[in-house]
């Protein structure tokens, strides 16, 4: 090999490695809709129940006393990291609504259930995409309904004897 070849080769070889690279890009753009859920999940893990309450979309009448009530009852939370959401798809996104499917990392579970994997509706109230507290609820094992309560009246069975 002449010095001449070997400085086409280095040359050829530093253009396959430098000069034919794609500028540094992030693949994974985080979308608005997974920020904003991120974001909701981390108050939950941080116990701020108060600042969760307003970022949730309030369907029912449950007063943001109840809400901070039944939450710090739970022992359930939202995983950290990489744990906390994965595998987020945007299904559907309007102008106002949306809905996602994601796995959500969970802590403190008692019966060994580790992740709720499922569809999330969003709502976009003041230019903020918001979860719904019933989902919160559910995924906190804190969706009982209160109030109810079914009894069943005694009933008695009188056997009829026939000779």
């Amino acid at each position: 090999m002449t010095i001449r070849s070997v400085i086409m080769a280095a040359a050829a070889l530093l253009f396959i490695m430098f000069g034919a690279a794609k500028p540094v890009v992030a693949v994974d753009r985080v979308s608005v809709l997974e920020q904003s859920m991120s974001e909701t999940l981390d108050l939950w893990r941080e116990g701020s129940f108060e600042k969760l309450f307003e970022r949730l979309t309030h369907r029912g009448k449950t007063s943001r006393e109840t809400f901070v009530k039944k939450m710090r009852d739970t022992t359930i939370r939202p995983a950290c990291c990489w744990q906390k959401m994965e595998n987020f798809k945007v299904l559907n996104e309007k102008r106002t609504e949306a809905t996602v499917y994601v796995k959500v990392g969970l802590e403190g579970t008692s019966n060994g259930v580790d992740s709720s994997t499922r569809e999330f509706k969003l709502s976009n109230e003041g230019g903020v995409w918001k979860m719904q507290l019933g989902d919160i609820f559910s995924i906190a094992g804190a969706a009982g309904k209160k109030g109810k309560h079914t009894s069943k009246k005694n009933r008695h069975i009188v056997p009829i004897y026939h000779n």
